[in-house]
């Protein structure tokens, strides 16, 4: 079944009339064809006009969405002749950051990224996607090889944020999310970073310090999630909507700061309702940021994305 948020329960409520008469109707004589018609008309209506006016703390609910697609699914439809690299060569393989080299529409890439798992025991596994130090040592270890071979980086963020464990900071979390933003710009090749879902924190930006930054219709993208912006100025979580608002943590309002470079638009429903179309969508996205990279030197990508992130909060 469906997961519906809060703010859709209108539609809910049509989609469960709409089964409801399916399964009543279901090997009988009777026609609830214009019945069903007239449901899903009205369904669809309420649809599009709850997408068009959502909130920044309904985007992040809409970004947090378990059925939207993750990492595996972009790499599936994407990438082809994918082989996974593994380790940090220090300590472990975290299952939370996953690489590797294959070939996305017939240019050789490395692709780099977060997995949230989308049922309890993959969720379980890649730690909902909240990565320790040896994940982002894996992903310099991967930029770095990428950039030996001269090999572009396709990087897809989706985290709440890195990993806040005690073995994570014993294990030095935050050097290794810096030297992975440092890898990032080091890089002397092309690197097109996607906000696929949530990008939190450090956690999001050690793998988004690309030439270009696109973020899906209704991602968010943030320092800090709400709902801890809210315990910290408010002493408690109820105000994360608040928050949210105040924090500009949409695709919209990024583009318009300069954070991100393009907006990928999603199905109507957001991407949850439709992995192709969405997944496709952003393939088209980076294809064209690829492009427009292309032939560009190894000093000329430093350079510009190195002025790039330090043009960023300036008047």
């Amino acid at each position: 079944m469906a997961t519906f948020l809060d703010f859709e329960k209108p539609i809910a409520e049509l989609q469960n009339r709409i089964d409801e008469l399916r399964d009543t109707a279901a090997g009988g004589e009777v026609d609830i064809e214009a019945e069903v018609a007239k449901l899903q008309g009205k369904s669809d209506k309420f649809l599009k006009d709850a997408y068009a006016r959502l909130t920044p703390w309904q985007k992040t609910q809409v970004a947090r969405h378990p059925e939207r697609p993750h990492f595996k699914h972009y790499v599936a439809r994407l990438i082809s002749d994918f082989m996974p690299l593994g380790g940090d060569r220090a300590f472990a393989d975290d299952q939370a950051i996953q690489g590797g080299l294959g070939r996305f529409r017939g240019r050789r890439v490395m692709v780099i990224g977060h997995e949230k798992g989308d049922d309890t025991a993959s969720r379980l596994k890649h730690n909902f996607g909240m990565g320790k130090p040896e994940g982002y040592r894996k992903a310099i270890r991967l930029v770095e090889l990428a950039n030996k071979f001269g090999i572009p980086v396709v990087t897809l963020v989706d985290t709440s944020g890195a990993f806040p464990g005690m073995e994570a900071e014993e294990r030095g979390q935050a050097e290794a999310i810096a030297r992975s933003t440092e890898a990032c710009l080091n890089a002397g090749v092309p690197i097109v970073a996607s906000i696929l879902g949530e990008g939190g924190s450090g956690g999001a930006v050690a793998l988004a310090a690309g030439n270009r930054v696109l973020m899906m219709e209704h991602a968010v993208y943030s320092v800090i999630s709400p709902e801890g912006c809210a315990s910290i100025l408010w002493r408690t979580a109820d105000k994360a909507a608040d928050a949210a608002e105040a924090m500009k943590v949409t695709a919209q309002h990024l583009k318009e700061l300069g954070v991100i470079d393009t907006i990928v638009r999603e199905p109507l429903g957001g991407a949850q309702r439709d992995h192709g179309a969405a997944i496709d969508a952003l393939g088209d996205a980076i294809e064209a940021a690829l492009g427009e990279l292309d032939g560009q030197s190894a000093q000329a990508l430093r350079q510009s994305r190195r002025a790039k992130f330090l043009a960023m909060g300036r008047a």
